[in-house]
């Protein structure tokens, strides 16, 4: 059956649509020997000879979706020209073949969770602005903000000139460091705008010393550590699924605790089980808010041996 060039290049886990839309643009795919620039152009996946940059593209794989912990000092893309180590890399280390990709950017200097699939129609929605699908941020800024600052970053900030939309920002947690008082901030958030909670301190005047990424829509698991990934449980891509169609009534999975006691024993990058720590890990941040819920999730099952988190 006929469908469109993109959709099929993204079931095939060859890119995301909007990447694959990119692809058809830059004319790099061809259908039974011609080359195409349309985006509305259909072909038969079964049928059509089908190729990007000269490779036939197979039928559409299993779909595999990934949760990683990024640790900082990674790239969150396929590759980077100033050759710095990327998220896939750490995939590749940990016996990850298939073509996957990010959903959503976490910053070179961030860390936390991410997610990483390919399957594209659902990368796409969760992507999509108009989902608002949360993001909760745990986020050490330089200074203690006052009331007046936190109700700016509530209420939304002007950055490039364009208002943030409303956002739950609560301080959980004061420190004294050396250099002076730090605070801790819990950030929930429903854009994906580059470097946003970042610039939104600085806007404040209180600079992000570290973030730390805890939740996204439905999914938290406390206990991952930076480096290791693990592949979602069935009932966890079902409430993606819920939140990419706008259904955010199951908010949020298993928090805190429980999130880490249901979640799946660590794996290094050999695949040999190493099970978490109930310590977190050096200089991982902390709050005592947890998320807001309004029905409680399903616990993750166990999975086999070769579904458990591994170590990139």
């Amino acid at each position: 059956m006929a469908e469109r060039l993109q959709k099929i290049l993204s079931a095939a886990g060859i890119a995301s649509r909007r990447t694959a839309e990119t692809l058809i643009a830059q004319g790099r795919v061809t259908v039974n020997g011609g080359t195409v620039t349309a985006l509305g152009t259909k072909a038969d996946p079964d049928a059509d000879d089908i190729r990007v940059d000269g490779r036939r593209v197979k039928g559409a794989q299993r779909r595999r979706y990934i949760l990683l912990y990024k640790p900082r000092g990674y790239i969150t893309t396929r590759s980077d020209p100033q050759s710095r180590p990327t998220v896939i890399d750490l995939l590749a280390k940990g016996g990850v073949k298939e073509y996957v990709y990010p959903v959503g950017r976490l910053d070179y200097d961030s860390e936390g969770l991410l997610l990483v699939t390919s399957d594209g129609d659902l990368a796409a929605h969760l992507t999509h602005p108009r989902h608002g699908i949360e993001r909760e941020y745990e986020v050490r800024v330089k200074g203690v903000p006052d009331g007046h600052d936190l109700d700016r970053l509530s209420r939304g900030i002007s950055l490039e000139g364009r208002r943030t939309a409303p956002a739950v920002v609560e301080m959980t947690k004061v420190i004294e460091a050396e250099s002076g008082p730090q605070a801790l901030l819990s950030f929930v958030i429903r854009e994906g705008r580059n470097r946003q909670v970042r610039n939104m301190c600085d806007a404040i005047g209180h600079p992000v010393v570290r973030l730390r990424r805890r939740r996204i829509g439905p999914i938290i698991d406390e206990h991952i550590r930076p480096g290791e990934f693990r592949d979602l449980t069935e009932r966890e891509v079902a409430l993606l699924r819920k939140f990419s169609a706008g259904d955010s009534r199951s908010l949020p999975a298993k928090t805190g605790r429980q999130a880490s006691e249901s979640a799946p024993p660590a794996h290094n990058s050999r695949g040999v089980a190493s099970g978490f720590s109930r310590k977190a890990a050096p200089g991982a941040l902390r709050t005592t808010t947890a998320p807001p819920r309004t029905e409680r999730a399903a616990r993750p099952r166990r999975s086999r041996e070769d579904d458990r988190p591994r170590r990139g």
